[in-house]
């Protein structure tokens, strides 16, 4: 019976408020930040009144909101920069009010600015979207210089989906 009584010390320094804790050590190095040299805040941007170039291969795409980005035939696109310079994040505006925010610290891809969308859309079914293909950005300094407006269209070019139908048109018209 003894040995049932007897202090655990570990569970009494435990529940007695850690009194007996190790000594409280001061952080000796702060990690510093994930951010890559180059990327800006856009806040900077706007303050220094730099100017933001948006990709063009953006409106090349022909992507679907509901789907993902990776679906996407061109991956390497993925991979640049939405706009030059980089920057950690953007807002992305909607014509019907809606914003998403895409966000990197190493700089904004147009991956990023893909998915954040994608995840706003990806539960809805081709006909809810009334607009369901990305058109572009576009990058309005007088109305906001931290966000950018996203176009969309009713439907892609029929030169990524339909280019074999082309092809073949013009070998019947060749006959």
């Amino acid at each position: 019976m003894s040995a049932d009584t007897a202090p655990l010390t570990k569970v009494d320094s435990a529940i007695s408020g850690l009194s007996s804790s190790p000594p409280e050590s001061k952080i000796k190095h702060r990690r510093a930040s994930s951010s890559a040299a180059g990327v800006y805040n856009i806040n900077d941007l706007e303050s220094e009144g730099k100017e933001l170039l948006i990709a063009k291969e953006t409106q090349k795409l022909n992507w679907k909101l509901n789907t993902s980005p990776a679906t996407l035939e061109d991956k390497e696109v993925l991979k640049k920069f939405l706009t030059t310079p980089p920057v950690k994040k953007i807002d992305l505006h909607f014509p019907l009010g809606l914003e998403v925010t895409a966000r990197n610290l190493k700089g904004v891809t147009i991956k990023d600015a893909l998915d954040a969308i994608h995840k706003q859309f990806k539960k809805k079914a081709d006909d809810e979207l009334e607009l369901p293909v990305l058109a572009g950005f576009e990058w309005d300094k007088e109305e906001s210089w931290t966000r950018l407006k996203v176009h969309q269209k009713k439907e892609g070019a029929p030169a990524s989906g339909g280019g074999k139908k082309k092809k073949n048109k013009a070998g019947l018209e060749e006959e």
